[in-house]
């Protein structure tokens, strides 16, 4: 695994609020690349071999050197990667079998939405994941959003402000499972009494907990209390320094560390190998992220990468809605090593 992904567990006590546990990141960490899987589109394979090409995918991206594999945590495609009725697999049990299929990366949601799961079955997952593949596992966690698979699959949708509420009642009770042995928990939205998790987790603390979202007033205050890493969109250097010190805000009111949350994003590049393929992914792109992105070849985007390191972020994904083939990853992978040829990161 990348050497960004080494830590040291500590317990530390915010102030006015319960324990948290947070990952000591080393501050010398090196940049890795994750790869996440929103698509499941493949005109070419049959149903039986659907999983074949994820597989290959997830294989050629570790092959690359991704230290991370993600996949979505939906039910029906979303809006900006394909059309609503295209295939979706469930998450979960898709990380379980690429666990089978993977040796060293990470393999985590991005992410599960709040409102699809009891949080105490969602815990028992990820340790089951984590157990299966050896203590690879990562917890992405979000409030939700998508409305229509909500409706369609008779799921509540309740208010932001509500999912938001249960969102921070999920973690209390997800972290307490990984790091005690018979907790409670009496929440306005999610009671567990004397819940047992066995076997623990693989990983000491439990899998890391990745917070996706960067609401200012409620996501990253919540992401200060739990959040071993943040997960950001591509929306420009200025924006996101301004969510770093948000973050960094709400850490210092509860007496945390922020240096001990790793800051991880999409990447603000699109590794292309050709000018009809440059304009071919750009497209593939949401429009009003467009013009936070650089295209070009390893060489011709690396600098624009540099930016981001220096202000402390060090993970960014790369998504199969745009590289699909393994020579298509490979050449992400050529990027990841010329970052890699650079000191490491030293602003976080």
């Amino acid at each position: 695994m990348n050497a960004g992904f080494d830590m040291a567990t500590s317990m530390m006590q915010g102030r006015g609020n319960a324990p948290f546990s947070a990952r000591v990141y080393d501050r010398r960490m090196s940049v890795w690349f994750g790869y996440h899987l929103p698509s499941y589109t493949h005109p070419d394979a049959s149903p039986e071999g659907l999983f074949d090409r994820i597989v290959e995918q997830a294989q050629a991206a570790e092959e690359a050197g991704f230290g991370l594999v993600t996949v979505m945590d939906h039910l029906y495609q979303i809006r900006g990667v394909g059309e609503v009725d295209e295939p979706m697999l469930e998450g979960w049990l898709t990380l379980a079998a690429l666990a089978r299929e993977t040796k060293r990366a990470r393999l985590g949601t991005l992410v599960t939405g709040v409102t699809y799961r009891n949080p105490a079955l969602l815990a028992k997952q990820v340790t089951t994941l984590d157990t299966i593949s050896g203590g690879r596992a990562i917890l992405g966690l979000g409030a939700a959003w998508n409305d229509v698979e909500h409706e369609g699959y008779g799921f509540e949708f309740p208010a932001v402000r509500d999912r938001m509420d249960r969102l921070d009642e999920a973690l209390a009770i997800i972290k307490a499972m990984f790091t005690e042995d018979r907790p409670s928990f009496h929440g306005e939205h999610y009671q567990i009494e004397r819940a047992l998790n066995v076997p623990r987790p693989v990983q000491a603390g439990g899998p890391p907990i990745l917070i996706g979202g960067g609401g200012e007033q409620r996501t990253l205050r919540i992401a200060a209390k739990y959040a071993d890493m943040t997960h950001w969109f591509a929306l420009g250097l200025e924006t996101l320094l301004h969510k770093k010190e948000v973050l960094e805000r709400h850490c210092e009111e509860i007496g945390r560390d922020p240096g001990t949350i790793e800051l991880t994003m999409g990447a603000p590049v699109v590794v292309t190998s050709s000018d009809a393929e440059a304009k071919a992914f750009l497209e593939a792109i949401p429009e009003e992220r467009r013009p936070y992105v650089a295209v070009g070849s390893p060489e011709q985007v690396v600098d624009r990468l540099r930016p981001y390191i220096e202000a402390g972020f060090t993970g960014f994904t790369f998504n199969n809605a745009i590289y699909r083939t393994p020579e298509q990853i490979a050449l992400v992978g050529d990027l990841l090593k010329l970052v890699a040829t650079e000191a490491p990161v030293g602003a976080h």
